[in-house]
């Protein structure tokens, strides 16, 4: 019974990673608001960047979330009928690794910010223009 109770709370955040990811690839937060959505100083210039932010992030979250969602399932198998203590450390562990994988994903998407807009918020000449105009 508590095998599967852990099993349901390992993959509330891959789930949570799909149905945001989904979200926010499609229908990112309107405003940029620092209440709700992918908040770093980078994504929040301006609503361009808001909405790539949040694209980029969503995309990645999606596949994230189904990875994350295999692997979290797999990983709990082999405590299947140990003791509540096994099963407690098992679920942590992957619980932990689900987090680390969550935050991190802030570089991936941060490195694409960086790609694609200059310091400023304005979006890069896909021509290669160098610089920082205002």
């Amino acid at each position: 019974m508590f095998w599967g109770f852990m099993l349901v709370c390992c993959l509330l955040i891959p789930v949570s990673m799909l149905v945001i990811g989904g979200l926010w690839r499609t229908r990112p937060p309107e405003r940029v608001n620092s209440v709700y959505g992918y908040r770093t100083a980078r994504s929040m210039k301006n609503r361009e960047t808001w909405v790539f932010a949040h694209a980029y992030c969503g995309g990645l979250w999606r596949k994230m979330g189904w990875v994350l969602l295999v692997i979290s399932a797999v990983a709990l198998l082999p405590v299947w009928g140990k003791g509540p203590e096994t099963i407690g450390a098992a679920g942590i562990g992957i619980t932990a690794v689900q987090c680390a994988a969550a935050v991190l994903s802030v570089v991936p998407v941060e490195a694409a910010l960086k790609r694609t807009f200059h310091e400023n918020g304005r979006r890069r000449d896909p021509a290669g223009e160098e610089g920082d105009r205002a």
